[in-house]
């Protein structure tokens, strides 16, 4: 099987409604939609979700590298991903998200070439992913009524964003718990919002309201502070921004930094590296999340579920993209529709076509 032309149109949409994090408010999908076409007639589909507020891509950057790779990848055959990121390599040095949409989409050749989903090829350790549900910053009031409604749609974990400052947040968190009651776990994600001492300070006193996890309380780059704080709390950290590819994964276990490592198709430039960081944590004793961008599409979400079912160290999942979207970017894989879990089918590949 040979490379015979990449295909990648821009497409951004509005949201449902806005979502506010720590590092600002996200309004739009924004997504690079690729199709890699071949000799023997099958498509690959793909996408690179650029998350501005995350790893600093744009929508017509990734567009862009994405065009860029396509010129070193044609005659290549997909199905050498290793390949594949090598020559991607050689022409950008980062650009995480356009080589997640190539790698994806190889991904998708690799599982319709033999016949196979996605998730049976890495491990068929599951069929399904159980996710949580997001609440975006806003006023305690706000925010229980949607942690009252997700419970009411079937959802027993959410994620709530804080880390604008230790008196509002707490307040959120009061009102969430009295809202959606004690059986509901709560996952806190403060997107680095808050400083080493300050989140000790703030994780210690609302450790009482049941707490499941505090992802990314410190900024990316403060490692020693991000192990500051996991060593001084006893609820569990994990880290997201810190945690971009596999070197970064074994800095923070060296480090002792975290208990938790979220991984993001979008942050490490697709399936392929997101292995080699589940296998860095799973040898190290720390068990792994699968996440995603709220800018992604169905495309991305539905690979990051088959990487989660297919592994058995990713043992807790955020992928709740799609819900906030109006439609979905090629039929098939996970839908708009918000459930609790998501029960993945046995077409090949990921389970997308147009």
């Amino acid at each position: 099987m040979k490379i015979t032309k990449i295909n990648v149109a821009a497409k951004a949409a509005k949201l449902k409604e806005p979502i506010t994090i720590a590092l600002g408010t996200i309004e739009h999908s924004m997504s690079a939609i690729v199709e890699i076409e071949t000799d023997e007639g099958i498509i690959g589909y793909g996408e690179g979700s650029p998350g501005i507020l995350i790893t600093g891509e744009t929508l017509k950057g990734t567009t862009e590298c994405i065009q860029l790779f396509e010129k070193q990848l044609i005659g290549v055959d997909p199905l050498d991903i290793e390949k594949v990121h090598h020559i991607m390599n050689t022409v950008a040095a980062h650009a995480p998200s356009a080589k997640t949409a190539i790698d994806i989409a190889c991904y998708d050749l690799l599982g319709k070439k033999s016949s196979l989903p996605v998730y049976k090829l890495l491990g068929g350790f599951s069929r399904s992913v159980k996710t949580d549900l997001t609440i975006g910053i806003d006023t305690p009031d706000i925010m229980a009524q949607k942690a009252k409604q997700a419970v009411l749609q079937g959802f027993d974990t959410l994620k709530i964003k804080v880390g604008t400052g230790v008196s509002q947040d707490i307040s959120r968190i009061e009102a969430i718990r009295q809202a959606v009651g004690n059986d509901i776990n709560l996952r806190l994600d403060a997107n680095q919002g808050w400083k080493p001492k300050e989140a000790v300070n703030m994780i210690q006193r609302i450790a009482d309201y049941g707490i499941e996890l505090v992802e990314q309380p410190v900024a990316y780059h403060d490692i020693d502070g991000l192990a500051y704080v996991t060593q001084n709390v006893s609820v569990p950290i994990m880290s997201d921004e810190s945690c971009f590819d596999s070197k970064d994964a074994l800095r923070l276990i060296r480090a002792h930094a975290v208990d938790y490592v979220n991984i993001k198709l979008m942050k490490c430039g697709g399936i392929h590296e997101a292995l080699k960081i589940n296998s860095i944590c799973e040898a190290a004793g720390v068990e792994c999340m699968i996440g995603c961008m709220v800018e992604e599409t169905n495309i991305g979400v539905t690979a990051a579920a088959h990487l989660a079912a297919g592994t058995k160290n990713i043992t807790r999942a955020d992928l709740d993209a799609t819900f906030g979207l109006t439609e979905v970017a090629i039929p098939g894989g996970v839908g708009l529709e918000p459930i609790s879990v998501i029960e993945l089918t046995n077409q090949a590949g990921l389970g997308l076509s147009k």
